[in-house]
């Protein structure tokens, strides 16, 4: 017995890589299920790409839906604009938020990889972004119909992401009108 104790340290040790190497596997680095989950959206006012009153992120909210911050002079904004407009295809609501750019500027990109938003506002300071606690652009929040975030994606979709992100909404809409 007494020459088996010196390998328990080593045996918790083991265990403990095999631990930390198995949560590294499952683990996805783009989705942050922390920031923001289960907290309501932000109370930012932000105008519209398209002129008119200032209005809040909220008030544009029929039902579940995704809020995509993104920029034009993002090219990750570039990478995952087909993914965005497949969600556009498959029905999903969204709402761009425009972070830190200018208005020709984003519509010049909406005009060029298309636009799959209901409704663009705008976050020229940046203000919103802080709110939302972005580290960066893309990043796509998931909203239920009580106006909650349910989930955060980091960094541009992918065709796999978009799926996953179209099932959830979907999902979050049936149990919406039950």
């Amino acid at each position: 017995m007494k020459r088996l104790l010196p390998l328990i340290p080593l045996a918790v040790c083991g265990l403990l890589i095999l631990l930390f190497a198995g949560y590294g596997l499952h683990h996805d680095p783009h989705v942050n299920p922390a920031a923001l989950v289960g907290q309501p959206l932000p109370a930012e006012t932000l105008p519209p790409l398209s002129g008119g009153q200032p209005q809040s992120i909220s008030a544009a909210q029929h039902g579940p839906m995704v809020v995509n911050v993104f920029a034009s002079w993002c090219a990750p904004c570039a990478e995952e604009a087909p993914q965005m407009m497949k969600l556009k295809a498959a029905g999903v609501p969204m709402i761009g938020v425009a972070y830190k750019d200018q208005p020709g500027a984003t519509q010049a990109f909406l005009d060029k990889y298309g636009d799959p938003f209901g409704s663009v506002l705008q976050d020229r300071s940046g203000d919103a972004g802080v709110d939302f606690g972005i580290s960066g652009v893309p990043e796509t929040f998931v909203v239920d119909a009580r106006g909650m975030i349910v989930a955060k994606h980091i960094g541009p979709m992918t065709d796999r992401d978009a799926e996953g992100l179209a099932h959830q909404v979907a999902q979050l809409q049936a149990k919406a009108s039950s």
